[in-house]
């Protein structure tokens, strides 16, 4: 991971289902921070951020997503990057925001 450069802040996103007042639910997202990353973009994103411990609120799960301004990007799986896990890799997709 030399020369890694963590260079682009993300907003990492959560999912949160919100009554909307006729029993039903809406999906809404609240931000947990902000993670400075390097996004590769390929057919798909790799975005490497800091490690962080598995349960931790900054470690990112499959569940959430990152935001830049405008775009979102769908995190579908967490790996660790290097074996001493200072970093993890994001594999994610680009998706429209609604």
């Amino acid at each position: 991971m030399s020369g890694l450069r963590l260079n682009r802040p993300l907003v990492l996103e959560e999912r949160v289902e919100v009554g909307d007042g006729a029993g039903g639910l809406e999906t809404s997202w609240t931000a947990l921070g902000t993670l400075w990353a390097a996004v590769d973009a390929r057919a798909s994103f790799r975005i490497t951020v800091r490690g962080a411990a598995v349960g931790a609120p900054s470690r990112p799960r499959p569940d959430q997503r990152f935001r830049d301004g405008t775009r979102v990007f769908r995190i579908l799986a967490v790996a660790e990057a290097d074996e001493g896990a200072r970093f993890l890799t994001c594999f994610a997709q680009e998706e429209v925001a609604a």
